[in-house]
């Protein structure tokens, strides 16, 4: 049986999983493509596939900035997509979070916009945000520039590259719950002349919880070279390792209700089904080469080939039913290995028809994911009774675990086959029509947990299209239209197959601007969707060790406002609201674990009187959630509220404090799962010094 299948979720395995202050080390990378000023983040163009800047791309772009990550202490990918409006994070358990936008499942997490969408679409771990310069969320579809993936998102995390000047930074961090953090980032030249540049990247962090149990530990290391070849070609490359350690682990979370739908009350936020015995390690080694060349003209070429390894093992338990002192769990161990390539190859520059100059990129590109499992349970029928209380207590023994079959191994492989296209059209000095296409074919073959993992699908045609139109050069305004196509590799149905690959239509329309002599991008956007074919949570049977599920045809429409950048001097905000409203196919209110109003919000002030301090604030409110099927499992509407200060002592040191749920609200992280949840972190502080050169 899968890892955490028996949590009742879609069946699912890792996504790989994705600091400075703000005088931060700068992005070669970033100064070629867009510059990214404290809060006014300008999305990288690997983004956006064609290379198109924030404005002149037809759909609603939030970008998480450097400033921002060491300004609140944002050190894993779950913090830094709670900040992004339009993003609801949903952690169903300690160490697997699933990310939503626009109502559905993010499933596509890139690096340097390159990545195929993941067999399965969470995060198990915490991916650190060390290696990284920034994050991009490109709201909606993607059908151009990935070829498959949901109508919510897709998330690119953008490297830290090689620098062309020597620069150093040291953060060290304390803060609650014994948690330590110490980030050290070296970048410069390695020759006289510059034509070859390195970055070596560090980070360590370790610290117990405020669940019963539970700690973790994260040790990152990359280390990156550019070459500059001839006047024309740079090659760069990189390599990273990324453990990510857990004890004190669980499938699923706290139950909510008993086996008679009764809820279950519990005296602390604490509380946790984790046992002494429980882990879940996941290690990462990601390599990368990327080679640049520049034709001429305006013309370039990028050849870019990613390597990646994946290990984990785990020892979990999971709690499936409970009545009155009497629980039913399932505990198994894990142990699983995934190899993933990816290559991309392609071109772009301008092209004059009918007088006018516009755009073209095109090219190919090729995935292969191969995964390998094998569980072992502590009982021949996957169930067994145990007492609540001391499981709550973390007084339950460690079973043997010494039942196994093909229901309890993974060996499949899954690719893709890509061609794509697409330009962009100056229809008039002012009318910009953006218009491509990308052909697919997906493979899969194998055994999943005793089900058969074939799928073949091929020449599948996801077109896309979009109108810019810019008002003045500070506003524009624009519609876009694509199909949406996704195959669902590792999800089984009814009938004991794969599922059929998600299918719909996604249409936006919006307003993007700058005010405050352009300091402060603002933006709008409206949206619908219709996608078919999404697995339900709610409707499952589980047999023979596996969960198997029914799918279910969904709308979805909704509004989004983002402001980022100078709001006012020496004021930085990142500041947004999203509504969000789900239909089925009956027209009935949908997927109620989406919020349907949100907030995120974070602000920076430096002090006029004394410009070496600053103090900030982060907030976020969401309306109530619930579960679909029973209105007890409820979570109220809520707010929270963090603080901020720093400091510079001189040019090289400075330091800050950092105050989380300042109001030590009380709410549950998630009703994703459906049944169960745990509780968020209450009050915390961190406290940081920082060493720069």
């Amino acid at each position: 049986m899968l890892v955490g299948a028996c949590c009742a979720l879609p069946v699912v395995h890792a996504a790989d999983t994705i600091t400075l202050p703000s005088t931060q080390i700068q992005d070669n990378a970033l100064q070629d493509e867009a510059q990214t000023q404290g809060y006014k983040g300008q999305p990288a163009t690997s983004t956006t596939k064609l290379g198109l800047t924030d404005k002149e791309t037809p759909q609603a772009i939030t970008t998480i900035t450097r400033d921002q990550m060491d300004d609140y202490k944002i050190n894993g990918i779950k913090d830094a997509l709670r900040s992004a409006p339009s993003v609801t994070v949903e952690q169903s358990e300690t160490d697997r979070t699933e990310f939503t936008s626009r109502g559905f499942d993010i499933g596509t997490f890139e690096y340097d916009g390159m990545g195929m969408p993941f067999a399965q679409t969470l995060l198990v771990g915490e991916q650190d945000m060390a290696e990284f310069e920034q994050v991009d969320v490109l709201h909606g579809a993607n059908g151009l520039m990935s070829g498959t993936g949901n109508p919510s998102a897709t998330v690119n995390f953008v490297r830290k590259r090689p620098t062309d000047t020597f620069q150093a930074q040291i953060d060290t961090s304390v803060g609650s719950w014994d948690e330590r953090r110490v980030d050290v980032d070296v970048s410069g030249p390695l020759t006289p002349t510059g034509n070859v540049r390195g970055r070596f990247i560090y980070a360590h962090d370790k610290g117990n919880s405020y669940l019963d149990r539970y700690s973790h530990e994260r040790n990152v290391a990359a280390g990156l070279l550019a070459f500059d070849l001839t006047d024309a070609d740079t090659l760069t490359v990189g390599f990273s390792q990324h453990n990510s350690d857990s004890n004190g682990s669980s499938w699923g979370n706290l139950p909510l209700v008993d086996e008679n739908n009764t809820p279950i009350h519990y005296s602390g936020r604490s509380t946790s089904v984790g046992q002494p015995w429980t882990y879940w390690n996941m290690h990462t080694q990601r390599a990368f080469a990327e080679l640049k060349h520049d034709f001429g003209n305006g013309w370039s070429g990028t050849v870019t080939a990613t390597g990646t390894t994946e290990y984990q093992n785990t020892s979990m338990l999971y709690v499936g039913s409970v009545i009155d002192d009497d629980a039913t769990v399932y505990a198994g161990q894990t142990s699983s290995k995934a190899h993933e390539m990816v290559g991309e190859a392609k071109a772009s520059g301008p092209f004059s028809l009918f007088g006018r100059e516009h755009e073209l990129t095109f090219g190919v590109s090729y995935g292969r994911t191969h995964q390998k499992a094998r569980e072992y349970d502590a009982a021949d029928a996957n169930y067994f009774d145990t007492s609540y209380s001391q499981l709550l207590a973390g007084n339950m023994p460690e079973p043997d675990f010494t039942y196994t079959s093909d229901a309890g191994a993974q060996n499949f492989v899954d690719t893709q086959k890509s061609a794509f296209v697409g330009a962009r059209f100056s229809l008039a000095d002012d009318l910009h029509w953006i218009a491509g296409a990308r052909m697919l074919s997906t493979d899969g073959s194998g055994n999943d947990y005793g089900s058969d993992h074939y799928l073949r699908v091929h020449g599948k045609v996801t077109p896309y299209t979009g109108l810019v139109y810019d008002l003045n050069p500070q506003w524009s305004v624009y519609t876009s239209w694509t199909q949406i196509f996704n195959p669902q590799y590792a999800t089984v149905g009814l009938d004991g197959k794969v599922v059929a690959p998600l299918e719909g239509k996604s249409l936006e329309a919006g307003v993007k601007g700058t005010v405050m002599d352009n300091r402060l991008k603002l933006q709008a956007a409206v949206f619908k969707t219709k996608q078919d074919n999404v697995v339900d949570t709610s409707n499952y049977v589980f047999e023979n060790g596996q969960y198997r599920y029914a799918t279910a045809d969904y709308r979805s429409r909704g509004v989004e406002l983002e402001a980022s950048g100078e709001a006012l001097p020496g004021l930085d905000v990142l500041a947004g609201y999203t509504y969000v409203h789900i239909e089925d196919a009956d027209g009935d209110t949908a997927r109620k674990y989406v919020p349907t109003h949100s907030v995120h919000a974070m602000a920076t002030y430096r002090l006029p009187g004394l410009p070496q301090a600053r103090v900030g604030t982060r907030v976020s409110w969401q309306s109530a959630v619930q579960n679909t099927s029973y209105s007890d499992i409820r979570q109220n509407a809520y707010g929270l509220v963090d603080l901020m200060a720093s400091y510079d002592i001189d040019s090289h040191w400075s330091t800050s404090l950092n105050v989380n749920n300042i109001t030590d609200r009380k709410y549950l992280l998630s009703l994703y799962s459906g049944t169960a949840s745990n509780y968020g972190a209450p009050r915390n502080v961190t406290a940081s010094v920082s060493w720069k050169y």
